[in-house]
């Protein structure tokens, strides 16, 4: 069994708490995820976010495959972390741990994302072909995106790391 690893942080010239209302509305999801992906939530973005709480989603990861997600909030720190768990669609395992940080000149969001792909050897075979290269690109687009509506904080670099575990 093979896992991967996303790991991704960003420095918003905003404040923690106005970063937190943000990210922790399991709504704004649709804000930050590219239009390709034909992102539409089902169910449970209707509340704040608690732990327990179950999201459904229909979402289009390739332009060939349509398929639901279902995911659990399993832990929330308020203002602090929260973590999403996939407990239905397309990865064989997703746990996705949420952290905001205050620094100098405003606030580090980092994503660590830990995933399994399904389809055994097949699965390996295809994620530096597919699954990694989509990746990027929406963690891409969530980082202009956000700097589209946050700003951007001059001499910060950006990271995005993915590597197998």
């Amino acid at each position: 069994m093979r896992l991967y690893q996303l790991h991704s942080k960003q420095l918003l010239p905003i404040s923690k708490k106005e970063a937190w209302d943000f990210l922790s509305s399991p709504k704004n999801l649709k804000v930050i995820t590219p239009n390709h992906m034909g992102f539409h939530i089902l169910s449970g973005a209707d509340k704040p976010m608690f732990p327990g709480q179950i999201i459904q989603y229909i979402v289009k990861p390739f332009p060939f495959l349509s398929t639901k997600w279902v995911t659990e909030i399993t832990h929330v720190v308020d203002g602090e972390y929260f973590v999403d768990e996939q407990r239905f669609g397309p990865y064989a395992l997703w746990h996705h741990k949420h952290f905001l940080k205050e620094v100098d000149g405003g606030v580090e969001m980092e994503d660590i994302i830990d995933y399994k792909i399904p389809l055994g050897i097949l699965g390996q075979l295809m994620h530096p072909i597919l699954v990694k290269k989509q990746l990027e690109r929406i963690f891409k687009y969530r980082e202009e995106k956000l700097i589209e509506l946050f700003g951007k904080v001059e001499g910060h670099p950006n990271t995005l790391v993915m590597k197998s575990i």
